[in-house]
């Protein structure tokens, strides 16, 4: 990673002895200071990384949240921030309407990004996401950060080795009740800032992407049908919902297996349970994102539940596993590796599994894909 720095300039901060990286490894700064903020900020610095600086809708804002975020500026705006030299990651944390024209002027201004995903809310912008990283040669990282459990990384290696034979099925959910009542309301619920697609767009696209990461298949069709719950939402009589609360699909893989996923934000007692179960012709395998440290193993002769171990897993698994077996690890750990990971790919690295732009573009071609299924009442092609 190149560093624009003045002649002769001395680095401010020292190489960690142990790792043999400096702060200036990573030099970052993030767009947003809700709760996505905090959690990019959390793990820049425990990739050994700065956070330069944040900005936010306001310049207000910004300042009230530097602290908060462990941020060393406040930007004036967007615009400063991704403009700035100090700046060679910019982590894009807005609504999902900003994500496009944020992250392409961070290419076009030489930088590398993390967004946020959706990576778009339409399949053609997403493209130009893509064409702008490869054009600036600058990394695009999207936090599908449930691939870093190493439960789910384990599941993704015994499949990709044959031990549960052919894949035939694929089913399970992404359920969140946070939405379930009329005077629940956010950002996302309205299109023009979120999308078009609410749930499926927030964490369908976390459960679609995990599917594919671990059976290492991909969907070619799938029928769609979707709900919306709650009419209005928000204090007095609210206002209208024009997105979904929740969503079903049936899928096919390319490879021959059939599948169904429930995704809901509506569903009470249910506060963020992504639930992957594969089946294949000798055994299944089960991930749950709300009970991490175990895979579940069933087969003819009987079941068996796994622990998440260092000493028994496969490398890639062991990798992500950093504390000993026992002690659990959790959401926040898998955004570190994201973006420790993120970190190493920028200096010449190659991590395995890590979510780029282009997987940002898959799950908007599966969106897409949602959205004609769900217009028409009939299957829908994933056109790439």
């Amino acid at each position: 990673m190149s560093h624009i720095t003045g002649a002769g300039e001395a680095p401010d901060t020292e190489p960690d002895t142990l790792t043999g990286r400096s702060d200036d490894d990573y030099r970052a700064a993030i767009i947003g200071t809700g709760f996505m903020g905090q959690v990019h900020s959390h793990a820049i610095r425990a990739a050994g990384g700065r956070v330069v600086g944040v900005a936010a809708s306001t310049p207000d804002s910004a300042r009230a949240s530097r602290r908060h975020l462990g941020a060393e500026h406040a930007f004036p705006d967007s615009h400063h921030l991704i403009a700035s030299d100090e700046v060679d990651v910019v982590h894009v944390c807005t609504p999902n309407h900003l994500h496009g024209r944020l992250a392409i002027a961070a290419f076009d201004a030489g930088k590398h990004v993390v967004c946020e995903k959706p990576l778009s809310t339409d399949v053609a912008t997403a493209e130009a996401m893509v064409d702008a990283a490869r054009g600036a040669e600058r990394v695009g990282t999207v936090p599908f950060v449930y691939r870093f459990h190493p439960m789910a990384r384990e599941a993704r290696e015994r499949v990709r080795r044959g031990d549960i034979g052919r894949v035939v099925l694929a089913h399970g959910s992404y359920l969140q009740d946070w939405l379930l009542r009329p005077g629940d309301d956010n950002w996302r619920v309205d299109p023009d800032l979120g999308g078009p697609l609410r749930a499926f767009g927030d964490i369908g696209s976390h459960w679609f992407d995990m599917l594919e990461f671990v059976t290492g298949d991909r969907i070619t069709r799938l029928c769609a049908q979707t709900s919306t719950v709650n009419p209005s939402r928000g204090s007095g009589d609210g206002r209208p919902v024009g997105t979904e609360d929740l969503v079903t699909v049936q899928f096919a893989l390319r490879g021959g297996a059939v599948g169904t996923s429930v995704i809901s934000q509506v569903s009470a007692g249910r506060k963020n349970r992504l639930l992957l179960e594969v089946s294949g012709t000798e055994s299944t395998l089960a991930f749950d994102q709300e009970q991490p440290e175990f895979l579940w193993r069933g087969e003819r002769e009987g079941s068996a539940l796994l622990m998440r171990d260092p000493d028994t897993l496969s490398p890639d698994a062991r990798r992500l596993a950093r504390v000993p077996a026992g002690h659990p690890q959790g959401y926040q750990d898998c955004f570190n590796a994201f973006v420790a990971d993120t970190r190493d790919t920028i200096v010449g690295e190659a991590p395995d599994g890590l979510p780029t732009f282009a997987d940002g573009l898959r799950a908007a071609h599966v969106a897409e894909a949602v959205l004609e299924s769900t217009r028409t009442g009939t299957w829908a092609e994933v056109r790439a």
